[in-house]
């Protein structure tokens, strides 16, 4: 068997919702139990590095924040990848990873937002200003909470993948516009410190707490992803055996 028919076949197996669900079960308990060692970890690191010499103890806040942001991002990616699985491939279980990622997106954001206006006030003198990078993340949130809402006002589950995936790919230009917001506009926000060409420009102190909180939450969101694509596939087992339930009970009447 060829490299290329290999991979075809793992992917294969892997489109089986019941093939899907063992393999996510065996991995979770590794993946929690990981997730909360690097937690641990992050937590210790983030409040025994000293405070910054300008921010003082309201750098911490950068631990959470600046990965929650990353998550933001990262998960909208994700989704846009599903919903190419579900336009092109066809593919049984994109839908159903877009989906139960949306409400993660949407948490992430919402956190990433609420710490910013935290880590905002004490910096700039202001919980909020309708900058480049905020307004666009705020756009998000609001993309997310819209993907979410359409979904369960749908009936029609191949319909709201189809018109969900699309959705998705277009709103995908606001991700760049995110990313780069703070080298196209004159915003408040500071540039990248961490994804750089030339290296990082954040102190080592500050850099491997960051690294391993992000890290830790990152492996949080692979977590309540895979809990959620299991829970996703038995609620619509459910539903479409009650579904045939009911029309039996039609037929036989």
């Amino acid at each position: 068997m060829t490299e290329t028919a290999a991979t075809q076949s793992k992917l294969t197996s892997l489109a089986n919702p019941t093939r899907f669900i063992a393999i996510a079960s065996a991995i979770l308990p590794w993946l929690a139990v990981l997730t909360a060692i690097l937690f641990v970890i992050g937590i210790y690191l983030s409040f025994t590095t000293e405070g910054d010499y300008q921010q003082g103890e309201t750098v911490r806040i950068m631990y959470i924040h600046v990965p929650s942001a990353w998550l933001a991002m990262m998960c909208y990616t994700i989704m846009a990848i599903a919903a190419l699985g579900t336009l092109v491939w066809r593919h049984p279980l994109a839908d159903v990873a877009a989906k139960s990622a949306a409400p993660l997106g949407a948490a992430f954001t919402f956190l990433a937002l609420v710490t910013g206006s935290l880590w905002g006030k004490p910096m700039w003198g202001t919980w909020w200003v309708w900058d480049a990078r905020l307004t666009s993340v705020f756009v998000l949130f609001l993309m997310y909470l819209g993907l979410i809402a359409f979904n369960r006002a749908m009936d029609d589950p191949g319909r709201a993948a189809r018109v969900s995936a699309i959705m998705i790919l277009v709103g995908f230009v606001n991700i760049p516009v995110i990313k780069f917001s703070v080298e196209w506009w004159n915003t408040l926000h500071q540039p990248a410190s961490v994804m750089r060409l030339d290296g990082p420009s954040i102190d080592p102190e500050f850099l491997w707490p960051l690294l391993v909180m992000a890290v830790a939450f990152t492996l949080l969101f692979f977590t309540l992803h895979l809990m959620a694509i299991r829970s996703e596939i038995w609620r619509r087992r459910i539903s479409v055996m009650r579904r045939h339930a009911a029309r039996s009970a039609q037929a036989g009447q």
